[in-house]
C-alpha cells in the first residue's frame, strides 16, 4: 500500500492529524528552498522524536573519504556529501517553565500542516495539551525568500487556551550539528567565533577540507497581542550555538508572537574576510522590511515564477496536485542564477546521493528549464560541464585512458568523481552520452549554436576520443564491442554491449564529427582555436570513424528487437505481472546476487535510447520494443516511469501513458518506493513535467520546427502549460474537444500540429484546432 495521508488540493500539500511515524517523511515532503539554500520541514521547537534534521547551503559540501572494502586501482578518493549546515529556524518555547514538544505532550489536536504552492511558504498550526495540563494553540509560517536568497523568515504565534502563563521564546541558531549520512562520522564543521550585536546573533564556520566560509545569523522580534514588545533578551552563549532568550506573562487566549530572520551568507558569494559584514548588511536589510513585507514579495516571486511554468489540469485533483508540487520542487532546488551550482537528485530535501550532480541533468531537467525559463539557464548548465572538461580529462586518465579523453563523472560537486560503487563509477560509462545528448538537445531547441564553436565542441571531441577508445575490436564480430558496462538498468552490473551505451557511443563520435565539419567550415577563427589546443589530425578522425561505422549492436531475430546486452536471453524470462508481489520492491527484498541473474529492470535501459533518438526509429520499432521491455521493468528507479509514460502516450496507449503520469508526478507524495523519508526525488520531478509536455502534449522539434501530437487521458477535462521556445510565449490547451494555441510572446511563429501547419501571429495569437 502506497501512503495516503497528503490531502489533495489543487494548490496546496496539506497533512491533518498528528502522527509521529510520519513525521519523517512529512519533514521530505514539506521541505522548502530557494536555489541557493533549502531546509527539510523540520519544526522550529523542540521535537524529541524520530526526526532527520536538514538544512542545506547549496555548493557547500565535504569530502567525505570512501569507505570500501578492497581498494581498486582508479577508484574515487572520497564520496561527496551535502553538509547539513548550522541550524537557524529553532526557537524553544517555555510555557511555566515546561518545554513545548509535540513527541511528549499529553495530546495533539487539530494539527494541520500546509506547504502554499502558489506563494511559496509552510504553515503549520495545532493545538497541544502539554505535560503541566496547559493548553495551547500554535501557528506557524516560513519561507525562503526568492529575492533576498540568502534569507529565511518564521512567524511563530503561540496562545494559552486554559490559563495565564509564562512563555519563553529562545531562538537561537547552532554550528553543532551532524549529518545523517556520513561514511566515518567525521566532523565537518568548524566554528570559529559566536557573536552578538544587540538582539542578532551570527555564528562563523568553516568545513574541513574543502574550507567553505560562512556565517549563519539571526534577529528576532516579539509582539503581545500584536503589539511589539520592547524586550530586553537573556543571552544563552556555547561554543557552537547563541540564544536569546525573550519573556513575557501571556493571559489566556491572547497571544505571544515572534518574527525571526536567519539563514547564511558564505564565501562563495562574498569575501570570507567581509561575511559578517555581509550577514550584518542582510540582516538589517530583511529585518527592516519585516516579516509581512517579505512575505508579500515572496508571494509575487511565485507568482513570476508560477506565470511560466505553471501546468494546470482540470478534473482530477490529484494529478493537478503532483504536477505543481515537481514543479514547486525543481523551483526550490534550481533558479538558474549561479552557473556554478547544479541539480542534485535530492536537492536540499534529504543527504542521499550526496546532494552531488548526476547525468539526471542533462537527460531530464534540461528540456524544463529550457522551455519554463529563459535559455540562459539552460546554457548555464551547459557551462558547468565545459567548466568541468579540464577534471573529465583527468578523470579518464586515472582510468588508463590518454590524448584528452574525457570522461564525466557519475557523481559530482567539483567535477572530480566521487561515487562510492565500483559498478557505477567505472562502468556506468553512458552518463558520457548524456552530455553531449544535452549540448545536441540544446541547439535544437533554442537554435542557439553559439554555444558549440565557443565552448561545446571541446567536450564532444573529448567525449568522442574516450568512446573510440573504450571500444575493443572484436575479431568474432568483426565490429566494435564495449565491454563491462553497466547501462541505465543498474540492475545488471560488468555487462557486454548495452545496448543503449553501444547507441549513444556512434552517436556522440558522429555528432562530434558533424560538428567539427560545421566548425571548421564556418567558425574558421574558433576552430583555429580549438585545433591547436587538443591537437586534432584527420587521421585520428578516421580512427573515431570506422569504430562509429562497425559499431556492434545486439539483435534477437526471433523477437525482431535489439537486446539489452549481451546474453539477455539467457536469463530466466519471467514478466513483472508473474513475480510474487511480497517480493517488491527487489532492491529491498532480493540479494544483489538475485537481481543481477533476474530479466529485471530498474528503469528505461533500452527504452532510453527509443526515448533519446525517437527519429532514428520506426513507431512499428518502438511499440516492439516497448513491449518486450516493459513487462520486466519494475520501475524502482524515480527516473523510470515518466519514459515509458513519454512512449505510452506515443504508441497512443493513454491508460498506460496516465497511470505511469500517476506514478512519476505521485512518486514522493503517495511515496512509491517507500523511501520519502530519505528526501524527495528532485530530478525526476523534471521528469514528470515531460510526461505532459512531451508526453501527452507530444512536443517535439523536427526540422527546426516546433511540433505538438496533442492527446488527453479521458480521466481529464483538459490541461495546459506554457513553453518558451526561442523567445516566443506559446501556450497549449488542450481538451476532450481540440487544442489551442495562443501566442504570448513573440512576432510570428509557425508549428505543426498533428502534421498540420499552424502559424501563431500577434495579430491573431490564439488559434484553435480540433
Amino acid at each position: 500500500m502506497n501512503q495516503d495521508y497528503i490531502k489533495p488540493d489543487h494548490w496546496s500539500i496539506i497533512e491533518e492529524g498528528f502522527d509521529v511515524e510520519r513525521v519523517k517523511s512529512s519533514e521530505s515532503l514539506f521541505s522548502i528552498g530557494n536555489g541557493a539554500m533549502g531546509q527539510r520541514a523540520n519544526f522550529e521547537e523542540h521535537y524529541s522524536g524520530p526526526t532527520f534534521q536538514g538544512s542545506y547551503i547549496a555548493g557547500v559540501y565535504y569530502p567525505d573519504k570512501t569507505r570500501v572494502g578492497w581498494w581498486k586501482n582508479g577508484y574515487p578518493e572520497y564520496f561527496a556529501k551535502v553538509l547539513n549546515a548550522p541550524s537557524w529556524i529553532g526557537i524553544n518555547v517555555f510555557v511555566n517553565a515546561n518545554t513545548l514538544d509535540l513527541f511528549t505532550c499529553k495530546k495533539v489536536s487539530e494539527f494541520k500542516r500546509e506547504l502554499n504552492m502558489k506563494e511559496g511558504w509552510l504553515s503549520r498550526t495545532f493545538k497541544a495539551i502539554m505535560p503541566n495540563d496547559i493548553e495551547v494553540l500554535v501557528e506557524t509560517k516560513r519561507f525562503l525568500s526568492v529575492d533576498l536568497d540568502e534569507v529565511g523568515a518564521i512567524a511563530y504565534n503561540i496562545t494559552p487556551l486554559n490559563a495565564d502563563v509564562d512563555i519563553t521564546f529562545e531562538p537561537y541558531i547552532d554550528s553543532g550539528v551532524t549529518n545523517e549520512d556520513t561514511n566515518w562520522d567525521d566532523k565537518f564543521w568548524e566554528t570559529t567565533a559566536v557573536t552578538q550585536n544587540g538582539t542578532q546573533a551570527f555564528i562563523e564556520a568553516h568545513t574541513l577540507k574543502t574550507q567553505f566560509h560562512t556565517c549563519t545569523f539571526m534577529d528576532s522580534r516579539c509582539a503581545l497581542n500584536g503589539k511589539p514588545l520592547d524586550v530586553n533578551p537573556k543571552v544563552s552563549h556555547l561554543d557552537t550555538r547563541i540564544g536569546f532568550e525573550y519573556s513575557a506573562k501571556v493571559k489566556a487566549n491572547e497571544t505571544f508572537s515572534i518574527h525571526k530572520f536567519g539563514g547564511y551568507v558564505v564565501d562563495r558569494n562574498h569575501d570570507k574576510k567581509q561575511l559578517l559584514k555581509a550577514a550584518k548588511n542582510v540582516l538589517t536589510l530583511s529585518v527592516d522590511l519585516g516579516f509581512e513585507t517579505l512575505l508579500k514579495q515572496q508571494k509575487e516571486s511565485w507568482a513570476k515564477i508560477w506565470d511560466m511554468a505553471d501546468i494546470t489540469i482540470a478534473g482530477d485533483v490529484k494529478a493537478q496536485q503532483g504536477i505543481r508540487f515537481n514543479i514547486m520542487q525543481l523551483n526550490h532546488t534550481y533558479l538558474g542564477k549561479d552557473a556554478r551550482l547544479n541539480i542534485g537528485p535530492k536537492g536540499f530535501t534529504g543527504e542521499k546521493y550526496g546532494g552531488s550532480t548526476y547525468w539526471d541533468t542533462e537527460a531530464y531537467c534540461i528540456p524544463f528549464y529550457m522551455a519554463t525559463k529563459d535559455q540562459k539557464v539552460a546554457r548555464n548548465l551547459l557551462e558547468y560541464r565545459y567548466n568541468h572538461l579540464d577534471r573529465a580529462i583527468e578523470n579518464a586518465e586515472k582510468l588508463g585512458f590518454t590524448n584528452g579523453a574525457a570522461l564525466y563523472p557519475m557523481v559530482t560537486m567539483n567535477g572530480e568523481e566521487c561515487h562510492n560503487e565500483w559498478e557505477i563509477t567505472f562502468e556506468e560509462i553512458h552518463r558520457n552520452g548524456a552530455i553531449a545528448f544535452a549540448i545536441f538537445n540544446y541547439h535544437r531547441y533554442t537554435d542557439d549554436y553559439s554555444y558549440i564553436p565557443e565552448k561545446g565542441l571541446e567536450v564532444l571531441i573529448g567525449i568522442a576520443r574516450f568512446w573510440q577508445q573504450r571500444a575493443t575490436l572484436s575479431s568474432a564480430h568483426n565490429k566494435y564491442v564495449i565491454l563491462g558496462v553497466t547501462g541505465p538498468n543498474e540492475y545488471e552490473n560488468n555487462v557486454n554491449n548495452n545496448f543503449y551505451t553501444n547507441y549513444i557511443a556512434k552517436w556522440c563520435i558522429d555528432y562530434a564529427l558533424e560538428n567539427i565539419k560545421i566548425v571548421s567550415e564556418d567558425y574558421k577563427s574558433d576552430y583555429k582555436r580549438i585545433e591547436s589546443k587538443v591537437q586534432i589530425t584527420e587521421a585520428e578522425l578516421d580512427q573515431w570513424r570506422a569504430v562509429a561505422e562497425n559499431m556492434y549492436f545486439p539483435y534477437s531475430e526471433e523477437h525482431q528487437v535489439y537486446l539489452q546486452q549481451d546474453g539477455f536471453l539467457d536469463k530466466e524470462l519471467i514478466t513483472v505481472a508473474d513475480l510474487d508481489q511480497t517480493s517488491r520492491p527487489i532492491n529491498q527484498k532480493w540479494s544483489w546476487d538475485r537481481i543481477l541473474r533476474s530479466p529485471y529492470i530498474k528503469q528505461a535501459d533500452t527504452l532510453q535510447g527509443f526515448y533519446f533518438f525517437e527519429e532514428d526509429f520506426t513507431v512499428d520499432e518502438l511499440e516492439r520494443h516497448f513491449d518486450f521491455y516493459e513487462p520486466y521493468t519494475v520501475h524502482e528507479s524515480s527516473l523510470s516511469p515518466c519514459v515509458h509514460s513519454i512512449q505510452a502516450a506515443k504508441l497512443g496507449r493513454m491508460d498506460q501513458a496516465y497511470e505511469f503520469y500517476l506514478r512519476t508526478s505521485r512518486l514522493d507524495l503517495d511515496d512509491y518506493n517507500k523511501e520519502v523519508e530519505e528526501g524527495l526525488h528532485i530530478t525526476s520531478m523534471a521528469g514528470t513535467w515531460m510526461s505532459i509536455v512531451e508526453g501527452f502534449g507530444g512536443m517535439r522539434v523536427k526540422n527546426n520546427s516546433l511540433t505538438f501530437e496533442p492527446k488527453i487521458p479521458k480521466q481529464w477535462e483538459g490541461y495546459s502549460f506554457k513553453v518558451n521556445f526561442r523567445n516566443h510565449i506559446i501556450k497549449v490547451n488542450v481538451t476532450q474537444k481540440g487544442t489551442t494555441f495562443t501566442l504570448e510572446k513573440g512576432e510570428h511563429l509557425n508549428i505543426l500540429c498533428h502534421g498540420k501547419p499552424v502559424t501563431l501571429k500577434v495579430e491573431t495569437p490564439e488559434v484553435s484546432v480540433s
